[in-house]
């Protein structure tokens, strides 16, 4: 009789993975992880790792609050499932969307639950197309993203986010005449910025580019603009100064939604509830999940003002249904967990702790920026990260084929450090509940990496 497999080969055999080399998987079987405590994960040999990216982006209270376990048990003995369709509810899906509007960053009217940051993002997309329809404006369907951006998946997400490697092959973005998912420049200051251009003068120039577009597409064809506070996957790339004013002052003059993709930034990371009280954003639609529930059970949320609401909400009388929603949207599990893991912010001052740490953080990180291989780093709040470069004063980066980010990533892991390599910037996104002791121990651990990274290249 076959001796049976173990978790890493039984996984390779059978488990089709998630932003993966499938091709190289066999010759670099996965790390299993079994457990986890407080900010860090323990895999099946018994080592402990401190995880400083909060899995993925998202374990904000770490991986073994009993609060939150302790209302995910009760709620699956109380009402394990059911919808929200056809007039249905239940008192932790009303209780959530209660507790959601009043934390809002600006006045909002209602909520809609979904799974995950992909579909909250997706749905925001059909709820911009069937509010334009709902007003009389159905030539609006165009939405403007930024390269670099990251907000999601799903077929909408994907074409909304502007990196390649969720385009190629997947006959991505959507191609449509004319395109509906449009892309401006990111702004990135250090890589994209002219000689001596100032962040102000470098957020001027991205919006004069923005109108550009809008003007150019034709104003009433333009639905919505999105972007993340801080875009996460594209690097956790920080706004220059000004941005976001002058991009919503293009907006407002032409009448374009603003997005506001919260999925990373929202519940503390920045050092507030949400990303866009830290760059001032005034969002009419805002989509949120991860540290909604800190990753420990899958629910997203998408926000909408009045303005949008109402109009959804007559033209869905005219049509006898508000044609949208998910089998899972709303479920009283989920929800009961993600409205504990809110009192836990409240009963714990998690903002109050991310607003004390958030210094020892960033001037850790930035103690990084006089290494050979270190262009520029970058953060806020408990979010950041450091790009490498090849020659940090011509600001040339490593050849590609060379994957120095990734290289750096593993390194990190043999000294029992996750972070992550988004090609050669390295994120940091600890658990918000990190100590002082854990933040010392984490850039100790970095600086290991480090040092074994500058004698290879």
């Amino acid at each position: 009789m076959a001796e049976p497999l173990g978790t890493g080969d039984k996984d390779v055999a059978t488990h089709l993975h998630s932003y993966t080399n499938l091709a190289a998987l066999p010759q670099t079987p996965p790390l299993v992880i079994v457990e986890g405590d407080g900010i860090h994960v323990v895999d099946e040999n018994g080592r402990r790792y401190l995880e400083a990216m909060s899995g993925l982006w998202c374990a904000s209270l770490g991986f073994s609050n009993k609060r939150l376990a302790e209302a995910g048990a009760k709620a699956l003995k109380t009402l394990p499932y059911y919808h929200t369709f056809n007039q249905r509810t239940n008192v932790a899906v009303a209780d959530l969307a209660e507790r959601l509007l009043a934390l809002a960053p600006v006045p909002m009217a209602r909520v809609f639950f979904a799974n995950s940051g992909s579909e909250a993002n997706d749905s925001a997309v059909k709820m911009v197309w069937y509010y334009h329809n709902a007003i009389g404006q159905p030539e609006r369907k165009k939405i403007i993203a930024r390269r670099n951006a990251y907000h999601g998946v799903t077929v909408a997400a994907a074409s909304m986010g502007g990196l390649d490697g969720n385009h190629r092959d997947f006959d991505l973005p959507i191609a449509t005449a004319p395109a509906r998912f449009l892309h401006v420049d990111c702004p990135h200051h250090y890589r994209y910025a002219e000689p001596g251009e100032t962040e102000q003068d470098f957020s001027s120039r991205l919006a004069q580019q923005l109108e550009q577009t809008i003007l150019a597409e034709g104003p009433h064809t333009v639905a919505a603009f999105i972007a993340e506070p801080v875009m996460g996957a594209g690097g956790v790339l920080v706004p220059p100064a000004g941005y976001f004013e002058k991009v919503q002052a293009v907006l407002r003059k032409y009448g374009v939604l603003m997005i506001a993709d919260e999925v990373i930034c929202g519940f503390g990371r920045t050092g507030n509830m949400f990303g866009s009280t830290t760059f001032g954003i005034q969002p009419d639609i805002l989509s949120c999940a991860k540290a909604l529930s800190s990753g420990y059970v899958p629910i997203s949320a998408v926000m909408v003002n009045e303005k949008v609401h109402s109009a959804i909400a007559a033209n869905s009388g005219k049509l006898g249904s508000f044609g949208h929603g998910y089998t899972y949207s709303g479920h009283p599990v989920a929800c009961a967990v993600a409205l504990e893991t809110l009192k836990v912010y409240e009963d714990e001052r998690i903002l109050d702790h991310v607003r004390e740490l958030a210094p020892a953080f960033q001037a850790g990180l930035r103690a990084f920026a006089e290494r050979p291989w270190v262009g520029n780093v970058r953060g806020v709040g408990l979010i950041g990260a450091i790009e490498l470069m090849a020659d940090k004063a011509a600001r040339t980066p490593f050849a590609a084929d060379r994957k120095a980010g990734y290289r750096f990533a593993a390194l990190a892991l043999e000294e029992g450090l996750i972070v992550r390599a988004m090609g050669d910037s390295i994120g940091l996104c600890p658990p918000l509940i990190i100590t002082r002791a854990e933040l010392d121990d984490l850039f100790a651990r970095l600086a290991r990496a480090m040092d074994r990274f500058e004698k290879e290249y």
